[in-house]
């Protein structure tokens, strides 16, 4: 018995990191990025293991590096911290959190990135085990930190300055919400998805991705009644409410958030 769950472990080890090896060549050299940031801000290298660690969540950190390095109230930065983060209110109603198991989900939650949850909303992670799920995650978080770590070193030891290597999330989106149409064929949603982000852009252009991400989730929810009202909704909308969530992505895309 044990031997086959330790086969069974290896087979999810081994696909989950065939599914994070693109992903890692982005994520990686985005925390080298970070990692020389972090050094050039004053603070010791070691800080950019523990942001990456215990922070995790992308574009935040690069933020917080500075409000931290300015000596931000601590009030400022928990309300940028929900803006920037908001989005993952949405990302929760369709991440397979049910798939993991209970000592997992605690690990799941707080590893749920953006990556994370591109790369589980297409059709091909539908079979997934949890463990497949954790792993994916873990291998994701493993190559931010160990990115940043090795920055902050190469950072404290060799004074460079590393110039459009944060462009990186951005084409990481770009590339994952491609995959995600290219599984689904779903025009209307990442249309949708670029028209929301133009109009807040518009509307708001001091807090464009929390008002993105609200104008994209009422435009499928209306797109969603609207078609279920006609009598022709497709077959995976009965199990998933919301049409095309793979788009999502595309507004964290044009946002460039991390």
């Amino acid at each position: 018995m044990r031997g086959m769950r330790a086969r069974g472990g290896a087979r999810d080890f081994a696909a989950a990191a065939a599914d994070t090896a693109s992903v890692g060549l982005s994520l990686f050299p985005l925390g080298i990025s970070f990692g020389v940031l972090v050094v050039h801000a004053g603070l010791t290298w070691w800080w950019a293991t523990v942001f990456t660690a215990v922070i995790y969540a992308g574009s935040l950190e690069f933020l917080l590096l500075g409000l931290v390095a300015s000596v931000t109230p601590l009030g400022q930065i928990a309300v940028t911290a929900l803006l920037v983060n908001l989005r993952h209110v949405f990302y929760a109603l369709s991440f397979p959190l049910s798939r993991v198991r209970p000592l997992g989900r605690v690990y799941a939650t707080f590893a749920l990135t953006d990556e994370a949850y591109a790369m589980t909303a297409g059709e091909h992670a539908r079979s997934w085990s949890g463990a497949r799920i954790l792993w994916m995650q873990a291998l994701c978080q493993g190559y931010w930190v160990g990115g940043a770590t090795l920055g902050a070193l190469a950072g404290s030891l060799i004074p460079i300055t590393l110039h459009g290597l944060d462009f990186a999330l951005t084409a990481l989106f770009v590339v994952l919400t491609i995959d995600a149409w290219r599984t689904q064929r779903d025009l209307p949603a990442p249309l949708l998805a670029a028209a929301s982000f133009a109009l807040a852009a518009l509307l708001t252009p001091g807090q464009v991705l929390p008002a993105a991400m609200a104008l994209f989730t009422v435009s499928l929810l209306i797109r969603y009644a609207l078609r279920h009202r006609a009598g022709s909704p497709a077959p995976d909308e009965h199990r998933h409410p919301v049409p095309a969530v793979p788009a999502v992505p595309a507004v964290a895309a044009a946002g460039g958030e991390g």
